[in-house]
């Protein structure tokens, strides 16, 4: 976790952040702890979450960092962790909605996809996700509003040979966010969500085999994976007043992996051959 600070936009701003007992999460909990919010880690029984709660309290007061266990696909415990928020720190404004799951060994293709694989990406994925929403909105709105912020992928944006259950989820995502932020306008709520493009992080590096994670790095403009400090940084400025004017985007933050046209890479290397073979 990066511990240099930015600028204090969220002074006396709650925020919970799921899923944050690792990379982006927990990039994003010490950036907004950073920014001045009170903020509660969430993440599941058995993760590093003790430990991840130790790191953001080195790098903010104690005493506004508190962690809760959560399992975002189980709706009591959802409740739960919106109750334990209320309690600890008295009322909400932010939600980062980042607690997700894969599985790129059995998350295949359609004609191979497993109804329980699909299943259970889904309950964490999509209804964990609505689930966190449903909670949170009531007592945001009943502190003046505030945003909320999920995390989808550019998965979603585009078919591809693979993690066909993961992208449909975070599609899922997507179509939510835009719901929740135009039901909720006048309750004072903002609702965006981040889709990252491949992101560099230990998980990363365990489950995709270094030639495929070389094949999305070629098509990136950026020329290299996005590490969760870029991703923590986007989340910051949709949670803080500076983007509020922004509600019911996806903003890709993904190296420009699909700013440029899928040919783009080919045409390049035809050109550098046309050039080579062109007479003097």
């Amino acid at each position: 976790m990066n511990e240099s600070g930015p600028q204090r936009d969220l002074e006396g701003r709650v925020a919970i952040v799921t899923g944050s007992a690792r990379g982006i999460g927990l990039e994003t909990a010490g950036l907004l702890a950073g920014a001045g919010a009170k903020v509660v880690l969430a993440d599941r029984a058995g993760s590093a979450l003790d430990e991840a709660a130790r790191s953001v309290r080195e790098c903010a007061r104690a005493s506004d960092v508190a962690d809760h266990v959560v399992d975002i696909a189980d709706e009591g415990t959802v409740g739960a962790l919106v109750a334990f928020t209320l309690d600890t720190f008295g009322r909400l404004d932010v939600v980062v909605n980042n607690a997700a799951t894969t599985d790129l060994a059995e998350d295949g293709d359609v004609l191979s996809q497993q109804v329980d694989v699909w299943d259970s990406i889904f309950a964490v994925n999509a209804r964990g996700t609505m689930l966190v929403c449903k909670h949170a909105l009531g007592p945001m709105m009943e502190s003046g509003g505030g945003s909320i912020v999920n995390l989808s992928s550019g998965t979603a944006s585009a078919g591809d040979a693979f993690a066909t259950a993961y992208a449909c989820s975070k599609g899922a995502i997507q179509t939510l966010t835009k719901y929740v932020a135009t039901q909720y306008a006048e309750g004072g709520i903002r609702c965006n969500a981040v889709a990252p493009g491949l992101i560099d992080t230990p998980a990363l590096r365990a489950g995709m085999p270094e030639p495929l994670r070389d094949a999305v790095v070629a098509s990136k403009l950026a020329g290299r994976l996005g590490g969760p400090r870029d991703i923590a940084e986007m989340v910051l400025f949709l949670a803080s007043d500076r983007s509020s004017f922004i509600t019911g985007q996806v903003l890709h933050v993904d190296g420009g992996l699909f700013a440029h046209a899928p040919s783009t890479g080919d045409v390049r290397r035809a050109l550098e051959a046309l050039a080579t073979e062109a007479p003097a």
